[in-house]
């Protein structure tokens, strides 16, 4: 096939092609474990914007998530040292810290529903409150401890796949990328699947739809559309929690000052990109993930010829920036097609008795 790559512009067209899935197979892994975050905060936008509530403030619960799970670890790790773990290395003080940080995200997105739900302030100002607050708290907290030096409270493991099932021909690639992962990368998968249904199919989904699209038609059938609104917005916490969780407790184990980095930004790009489905939001979350992991793969293994010349003569902060510039991309030729649930950021009261 290389024959191929000798034909002008046609190609290094194709050339890049092939190197493209190359990527993607041989990086399957990387790709899947940064696309975990972005999936996690494109569902909590899914919870909440499929009930009619806009939360921006995904940022902000992520990284306060990310803080409070990885210091409750820490002390709980001191507290417990030498303590066995489980499978995935689950000690005792990592176990405590995911559970710290969902629920530091349902506390934060709890904030959030009683802003936009009982209040009905602007959605847009309250989730830009939320990482305004998560930012400037998290960092000054931060910033006290670090002459303090606390010990972490570690990390979880991967799981490492048997060699027989990731040398399979053609799928063993697959099979590397979905199982060489951390419990909660894993678990990205099976939530997405089960999401997906659960909206489409179960009478929940079917009441979340209804309160999203025609909120008024809802209450008529006897669906209480503040109490639905408020649940799935707090239970959306607990994805922006595990998103902050991976953060800190999963991928690494430390906890450094804006280290979500615009990935709640990228998880609501996601969102829209996905067309407001789980798994819509998933396929994009990797194909954002994808774009972030090209700068390493080309100062790593960049292909051969002209194409190779071509690639590492761009500078690197040009693929740095590679995910924005996609999620800009995406947003601009999405966007004017995409459309959202009706009531969509529209604040609900009930019309009153007589």
């Amino acid at each position: 096939m290389e024959f191929l790559y000798d034909i002008p512009l046609l190609g290094l067209v194709i050339q890049l092609a092939v190197y493209l899935v190359d990527v993607f197979t041989t990086n399957g892994t990387i790709i899947l474990a940064l696309a975990a975050p972005i999936a996690l905060g494109a569902l909590c936008g899914v919870m909440n914007e499929r009930s009619g509530v806009v939360n921006i403030g995904i940022e902000g619960m992520m990284l306060a998530s990310a803080f409070a799970g990885w210091f409750a670890a820490s002390i709980v790790g001191q507290a417990m040292a030498g303590a066995p773990g489980l499978a995935f290395n689950a000690t005792p003080a990592i176990l405590v810290g995911v559970a710290v940080a969902v629920l530091t995200g349902m506390i934060v997105s709890a904030i959030h529903a009683w802003l936009s739900i009982s209040v009905r302030a602007d959605q847009i100002i309250s989730g830009t409150i939320i990482n305004i607050v998560a930012l400037g708290v998290t960092s000054y907290l931060n910033l006290l401890l670090t002459p303090l030096s606390p010990p972490t409270g570690g990390k979880f493991s991967p799981f490492i796949p048997p060699d027989w099932l990731v040398d399979i021909p053609l799928v063993g690639w697959l099979f590397k990328m979905f199982f060489q992962q951390g419990p909660i990368t894993m678990s990205v998968i099976l939530i997405v699947v089960i999401l997906q249904v659960l909206l489409l199919r179960s009478r929940w989904g079917l009441r979340t739809r209804a309160v999203g699209e025609h909120p008024k038609a809802a209450e008529t059938v006897g669906i209480d559309v503040i109490r639905m609104r408020y649940q799935n917005v707090i239970l959306g916490g607990i994805f922006a929690g595990l998103a902050g969780a991976w953060f800190t407790l999963d991928y690494g184990n430390s906890f450094q000052t804006g280290m979500t980095n615009g990935k709640g930004f990228i998880a609501l790009a996601a969102l829209i990109f996905g067309r407001w489905h789980p798994l819509g939001a998933f396929g994009a979350a990797l194909l954002f993930a994808a774009a972030g992991s090209m700068g390493t793969a080309i100062r790593t293994t960049p292909p051969t010829g002209q194409l190779g010349q071509l690639l590492t003569s761009i500078p690197e902060q040009v693929f740095a920036a590679l995910p924005y510039v996609v999620t800009i991309i995406v947003l601009a030729g999405v966007v004017g097609r995409s459309t959202p649930p009706a009531a969509d950021g529209q604040p609900y009261q009930r019309e009153a008795t007589t």
